[in-house]
Order: structure tokens, then C-alpha cells, then sequence
């Protein structure tokens, strides 16, 4: 039997990584790669077959995903194009992350690590969990109900925690959009919830497809707030500004058509809508397990706070730079890293659960290489065309050249960081699966001391125009000593993790991924300057990334990295299959 490649991507709920991880019970049955005759401990657990139904289902799942992340990505281009990229689009994008934050101090951290699990473990009832499902319907929706009124009421001081109003920042006109853009707290919620309850009755089409309806009813707004005549008025700002007001409606809107969509195929699973109020065991231990997921995210967001504070200090379009860049470090990572970890935690479950520590450091270990051979040299070339990356893709419309370079940059800088960012997520799984949420809260408080200092270094060393790319060059310091800090905490815990084979692919990769790098930027040289700048920059994108992409993978093929294999072989059955 060949290697198979997970294929399968959760991470379509939010455009962050709260739910990147998302437990997926239907893909336990997919083996990463099988074992080669006389291996043992890492990859000797033998798998079933996966059924012609599963993998069709992972196969429409990963072109929903895809699609989803191109259309995400898309309005966040017209955004920029309809409504530059300045104070404006700064203030749009801190109000449009306050709901994300709010509802996961309420409860998305909890859904994404601890929801699906027990749902799948309470299908074994008499009555195949309803009860159970319709207990925690009743209680999330309740906190929801209240969190959200207590959000929006409160608009004004939330603006005031991530808003330096001494810096180049419009505080009135992010409150304006947070009074439209947070009721999307308790849609989150029904959304995130009905996924989970979908997924545990192995029902995927739904939450994969949704959130591209989202992002299409995101683009239509995008599209009318565009031809609409003037501009956002800063000053006197008005949440009855037509632009305003259409902006955040319509966003608002494609967040309640998401989750609307799931309610039909949720109905026709079975489930009955109940009110049932009830604590019983497992909620009990649901609640304690909560409890330091709640803490978890609640500290990280400590660090994003003063992330943004420090941004909204500097020039305008800080912020936007920011997101943006943010946004295209995370795509590598939602296309492979989520897909691996969604793969293997059923199988670190299982381990940990039967407390095979060898099976599991197999596991972890395998998923440890995999994710360098496949990430180190994706992060390599985005450091060298990461400032045509900006020119290209954000020169649209209102769109300026300066700022789009900047955006570049910020990318390039931080693209170092997308290996320990990887790893920085496979450990705090395996903390998980070992029902250990306490160890991923102590991690993420060392990561955040280290953090804020960093930050606030930012504004008092660089100028207004470059913070941002300090901002972001912390954070991927942030995540090297979260990645070190895991490895050696895992090391404590479970003894000997094969460090020795992981360093050895480490350094085959690091070779290939410089030699691309070279290849790259040779290539780039040749690139006449001629060209206009946006017209260039397509050029030196499309160019540098083919020839690194293929120099590097070229010289892992050919020094016969086996950890490979599996992403190739996939590749190559697709080519086939054509």
C-alpha cells in the first residue's frame, strides 16, 4: 500500500489557529505512512484501511478548505483596495478581532481542544449522547448569550485595552465597528458548537464549505462599500457612516450565514433541539479541563493585547500590515501543519490513553520531521520573496506602493518562525492528549514574559514606520523559545524523543533550503527592473518561488530524505490520476 498524505483541514472556522487543531474522529482511520517491514515503536501501529466514503469525504474537505483560504484571502486584498490601508482599515481589523478574542476567552479555546472528544466518547450512552450534547448546548448558548451582551455594552473599554490613543490610532472609529462587528461572539459560538456536534457524528461537508459562503457574502459587501461614493469619515466619525454601517453589517452578516447553514444538516443528523440543564460527571470534568484551556488562551491574549497597543502607537496601516502578514505566514501551516496534526492526534490520543510513551514519541517525533522537511524550505523562500509578495498582491485599488513593501517585509522577517510555530502547536497536542492542559498554560505565561519586554522595546528602538516589523520579528522569537521550551519539558516527561534523527533532518533541510535560497535569489537578479513595480514584483514572485521551491525539494529528494516520501508520493498519484 502506498503512503497517503492527510488531506483533511479544519482550520476553516476563524482566520486564526484557535481552531487549527480541531479533533476530528473520522480521520482516525488514516494511516500518516505504513510501517516498512521490521520497523518498529514509531511507526508499527497498524491502521485499517481508510473507506472509499472517508476518503472522498477528506478529498471534497480539502478543496472546500482550499477554497475557503483563497476567498478569505481575497477580501482581505479588496479590503485594502476599497479602503487603502491606513487608520481606516486599522480600525476595521482591531474591531474585527475583538469578537474572535472575546469568544475565545468564552469558549473556543475549550471547543477546539476538549468538545469533540467528549461528544464522540458520549455517543456510547443509551441514548447516543443526546442528552449529553444537549446539556452543553443548553450551557454554551446561555454564556454566549450573556458574553455577547456584556461585549457589546462594554465596546468602548474594550477599545481602550487595544488602543493607544496617543499614537496614530482612531479609537472612535474602532468603537464605531465594534458596536456592529461583536455581536459575531454568539455566531462564533453556534458555529464552533454546531461543528463540533457535526463532526462527532463524522459530518464534514457542512463546516467545510460554510465558511466559504462567509467569505463570498464578505466579498459582495467589500465590493458595494467599494463603488460607494466618499470615503470613511474620520473625524466626526458616525457609526451611521454608510460605509461604516454597510461594513459591518455585511461582515457581521456572512458570520450569520455560516453558522445558519449548519442548522439544516444538523437537524437531519438526528440531533433534537432540547433545553436540558444538568451537571454530571463528565461536565464536571469537562469544567475542570476548561478551566485551564480558558487560562491558556487567556494569556496569550495578554500578549496580543500589547501586540496591538504597541501597533496602533506606530504609523497608520500598522496594524493592517500586521494582520496581513500574519495571514499569509499562516498559509503554508493551514495547508500542512493543520493537516498533519488533524491526522495524527487521534493516534497520540489513542497512545497516551493506553500509555504506550513509545508509540507516542514515535508519533511525535515522525510528525516532528515531517512538518521540518515540508515547512523549513516553504519559510526559506518566503524570506526572499516576501517583499514582492507585498508589492504584488496589495498595490490593488487604494492600495499604495509603500505600504505594500512594508507588509512584504513584515512577512519576510517573521518567516523564520514558521517551523518553531509548527512545533509550537504539535507539542501543546501532545500535552493535550496526555489530558495535560496545565503544561501548554505554564509554556504560553513563559512565552508571554519573554513577550511584552520585547514589545515594548519596539517603539523606544525603531522608528514609527519599522514597528511593525519589530512586532513581528518578537513574535517569531516568541516562538523559537516556545518550541525549546516544549521540547525540553516533553523531554522531562517522556524521556528519550529521538532528538537525534529530528536534528539529523533539521540539518539535511537547512542545506536544501539554503541552496534554494541561493537559486532564488540568483533568479531574482535576472529580472529586468524595467518592468513597472507591481508588473515586477509578479515576475521576481513567480520566479524565485518555482526555482526555490524546486532547487530545495530537488536536493531533499536527491539526498533521499525519507521523511519525504509521503508528500511526494501524494503528489505523484495526483499527476497520475490526470
Amino acid at each position: 500500500m502506498g503512503s497517503r498524505w492527510p488531506v483533511a483541514d479544519p482550520d476553516v472556522l476563524r482566520p486564526y489557529d484557535q481552531l487549527a487543531t480541531q479533533v476530528m474522529p473520522a480521520i482516525k482511520d488514516a494511516p500518516l505512512v505504513m510501517p516498512r517491514p521490521g520497523e518498529t515503536g514509531e511507526q508499527d501501529v497498524a491502521a485499517p484501511a481508510q473507506a472509499p466514503s472517508i476518503a472522498k469525504s477528506s478529498g471534497r474537505m480539502a478543496i472546500a478548505s482550499l477554497i475557503s483560504r483563497i476567498t478569505g484571502f481575497a477580501w482581505k486584498l479588496l479590503l485594502v483596495a476599497a479602503i487603502g490601508a491606513k487608520v481606516e482599515n486599522d480600525s476595521f481589523n482591531v474591531a474585527n478581532t475583538m469578537p474572535n478574542i472575546i469568544f475565545e476567552l468564552l469558549m473556543g479555546g475549550v471547543l477546539s481542544s476538549l468538545v469533540v472528544p467528549l461528544l464522540v466518547r458520549s455517543q456510547d450512552d443509551k441514548d447516543g449522547g443526546e442528552a449529553y450534547t444537549q446539556r452543553l448546548v443548553t450551557v454554551a448558548g446561555t454564556l454566549l448569550v450573556i458574553g455577547t451582551a456584556i461585549a457589546v455594552f462594554a465596546a468602548p473599554l474594550i477599545t481602550k485595552l487595544y488602543v493607544d490613543d496617543k499614537g496614530q490610532a482612531n479609537p472612535d472609529l474602532v468603537t464605531a465597528f465594534a458596536y456592529l462587528l461583536l455581536p459575531q461572539i454568539f455566531f462564533y459560538g453556534v458555529f464552533a458548537l454546531l461543528s463540533a456536534i457535526l463532526n462527532a457524528k463524522h459530518i464534514f461537508g457542512p463546516t467545510a464549505w460554510a465558511p466559504v459562503i462567509n467569505n463570498l457574502v464578505v466579498i459582495f459587501t467589500i465590493l458595494v462599500v467599494w463603488i460607494m461614493p466618499g470615503d470613511i469619515s474620520t473625524n466626526p466619525v458616525s457609526i451611521t457612516d454608510p460605509k461604516v454601517l454597510t461594513l459591518g453589517l455585511g461582515v457581521t452578516a456572512g458570520i450569520v450565514a455560516q453558522s445558519i447553514l449548519l442548522i439544516p444538516p444538523l437537524l437531519r443528523s438526528g440531533f433534537k433541539p432540547k433545553w436540558r440543564w444538568g451537571i454530571d460527571k463528565r461536565m464536571k470534568e469537562f469544567g475542570g479541563l476548561a478551566l485551564w484551556t480558558v487560562g491558556y488562551v487567556a494569556v496569550s491574549q495578554v500578549g496580543y493585547t500589547i501586540t496591538t497597543r504597541v501597533l496602533t502607537s506606530g504609523s497608520e496601516g500598522g496594524v493592517t500590515a500586521y494582520s496581513n502578514a500574519w495571514l499569509l505566514f499562516q498559509l503554508p501551516y493551514g495547508v500542512i501543519g493543520v493537516s498533519l496534526l488533524t491526522a495524527i492526534m487521534p493516534r497520540m490520543s489513542r497512545a497516551a490513553a493506553d500509555g504506550d510513551h513509545k508509540k507516542l514519541i514515535g508519533d511525535l517525533s515522525y510528525a516532528s520531521r515531517i512538518s521540518t522537511v515540508t515547512l523549513l524550505p516553504i519559510s526559506a523562500v518566503m524570506t526572499v520573496v516576501g517583499g514582492s509578495v507585498g508589492i504584488a498582491l496589495f498595490t490593488l485599488g487604494k492600495g499604495k506602493i509603500e505600504d505594500a513593501t512594508r507588509l512584504g517585509e513584515a512577512l519576510a522577517i517573521s518567516a523564520f518562525a514558521l517551523l518553531p510555530y509548527a512545533l509550537v502547536m504539535l507539542q501543546m497536542r501532545v500535552f493535550y492528549a496526555m489530558k495535560d492542559a496545565r503544561t501548554p498554560v505554564l509554556i504560553m505565561i513563559v512565552m508571554t514574559v519573554v513577550k511584552v519586554p520585547l514589545l515594548y522595546l519596539c517603539p523606544a528602538l525603531l522608528s514609527p514606520n519599522n514597528i511593525v516589523l519589530g512586532v513581528m520579528m518578537v513574535n517569531g522569537l516568541t516562538f523559537v523559545v516556545g518550541a525549546i521550551l516544549g521540547q525540553v519539558w516533553l523531554w522531562v516527561t517522556l524521556g528519550n524523543l529521538r532528538s537525534k534523527r529530528v536534528l539529523g533532518v533539521i540539518l539535511f533541510t537547512v542545506v536544501a533550503s539554503v541552496l534554494g535560497v541561493g537559486a532564488a535569489w540568483l533568479a531574482g537578479q535576472i529580472v529586468p527592473d524595467s518592468f513597472g513595480p507591481t508588473f515586477h514584483a509578479w515576475v521576481k514572485l513567480l520566479l524565485q518561488t518555482i526555482v526555490g521551491i524546486v532547487v530545495s525539494f530537488g536536493v531533499l529528494m536527491a539526498l533521499k530524505v525519507e521523511e519525504l516520501k509521503p508528500a511526494t508520493a501524494r503528489i505523484t498519484r495526483l499527476i497520475k490520476r490526470r
